[in-house]
């Protein structure tokens, strides 16, 4: 009985004494341990790993699009053989899908380039650059405790880029010759030292109106200028004449023999440098002849023939003044809401116009930035400039 209670003393003692516990839990949750470490170690290299190769995807995508609209234009298979190299270039050294899955000599190295084309507008071409990769992270010993010994990160990245693509468009000015386009401007003529000043109040000396100096540019010069920076921009985004097809009305107290509209700036701008400014103003069946004019069948199917395009349609409608009856007022609204409703769009200049032919100008303008107000001669250019840059921005879009 003594023995027995020895024994069972003995074996309670051993098992409160917990000396040995922190050795055994060690032994235990050490591998558990090491693997936690390895992987917050692999972590991070993973994290790393796939920014790298994001970076790699993104810049190679790029390489092959910018190639394929540079002067050179490689074909499809060698552009996706430079995002190819270019991808290697910026992983090297990193153990591709081939070497870890498929063997050293295998095709698949774990990088797909995808691309396609499409057109843009009638000449220009459209490519959308996909580059695909796939690498592989080797886990460190410690992770491998927990059974995996690595992992495939994989990334991708789109590129688009563009050549040069024209569109089509046909413009038709409207433009005030009416006598006070003789009137002065602030604006000093440098080529002349003196010429008859016209102003409102000796406008009835013309055209015997003595010379004084300084000599101020008159209004009707300053619209020749200001048209002829417009049509120098069209020239440049379209030097062939296959796209712009251009023409012009002039009105006074009544509207002036249209001109036809043709391929170019040429004929347009001898229209408008033969103006002579003379007479009232009276503006609404010169805008009903532009409307006719752009909108013609005509003018769609001269375009389908040369260029395989359906033209946007503009009318740049300029007044210095006022209507001499109200009544031209609301002919001129009522063919300007044809106009916009049949989606031509309406540029409106007022240059040092007064209030009403302000206001007819600014409803007759397709929205708000299609109106400007030129009280100056330099505004006037400025205005006609605007005007000649979004429509050269309209003919040739080069998008990289």
């Amino acid at each position: 009985m003594e023995s027995g209670s020895t024994a069972g003393r003995t074996f309670i003692t051993m098992w409160r004494d917990r000396g040995g516990n922190f050795g055994m839990m060690t032994a235990l949750l050490a591998p558990l341990l090491f693997a936690v470490g390895g992987v917050s170690i692999d972590m991070a290299n993973m994290l790393m790993s796939k920014n790298q190769l994001q970076d790699a995807t993104d810049a190679a995508a790029l390489a092959a699009a910018s190639a394929l609209v540079s002067k050179e234009q490689p074909s499809i298979e060698a552009a996706q053989e430079i995002a190819r190299k270019f991808l290697r270039t910026q992983v090297a050294g990193a153990p591709s899908v081939a070497e870890t899955e498929s063997g050293a000599d295998s095709e698949d190295d774990g990088v797909d380039v995808g691309i396609s084309e499409t057109q843009n507008g009638a000449t220009g071409k459209t490519f959308k650059v996909t580059v695909t990769a796939k690498q592989i992270v080797n886990f460190n010993a410690m992770t491998r405790l927990l059974g995996q010994d690595r992992v495939t990160l994989e990334t991708s990245s789109t590129a688009e880029s563009a050549t040069e693509s024209k569109n089509a468009l046909s413009m038709y000015l409207v433009l005030d010759r009416s006598g006070s386009m003789a009137w002065k401007t602030d604006t000093i003529n440098t080529a002349k030292k003196s010429c008859p000043n016209y102003t409102e109040s000796t406008w009835s000396k013309y055209p015997n109106l003595k010379a004084t100096s300084p000599c101020y540019v008159a209004k009707i010069d300053a619209l020749k200028t200001a048209a002829s920076d417009l049509f120098a921009q069209l020239e440049v985004a379209d030097p062939d004449s296959t796209y712009v097809r251009t023409g012009a009305v002039s009105y006074n107290a009544s509207q002036d023999t249209p001109g036809d509209i043709a391929w170019g700036v040429t004929n347009t701008a001898l229209y408008v440098n033969a103006l002579e400014a003379t007479g009232g103003t009276a503006s609404g069946n010169a805008f009903k002849s532009a409307y006719q004019k752009v909108t013609a069948s005509a003018e769609n199917t001269a375009h389908a023939s040369k260029n395989g395009q359906v033209p946007t349609k503009y009318i740049v409608f300029m007044t210095d003044g006022e209507n001499n009856y109200t009544s031209e007022d609301t002919l001129t609204k009522q063919w300007c809401d044809t106009a916009k409703a049949n989606k031509v769009e309406v540029y409106s200049v007022a240059f040092m116009a007064p209030s009403r032919g302000q206001a007819l100008l600014k409803y007759c303008a397709s929205s708000t930035s299609h109106y400007f107000e030129a009280e100056e001669a330099a505004d006037l250019v400025a205005a006609f400039k605007a005007i000649g840059e979004r429509a050269s921005a309209m003919v040739s879009r080069l998008t990289k």
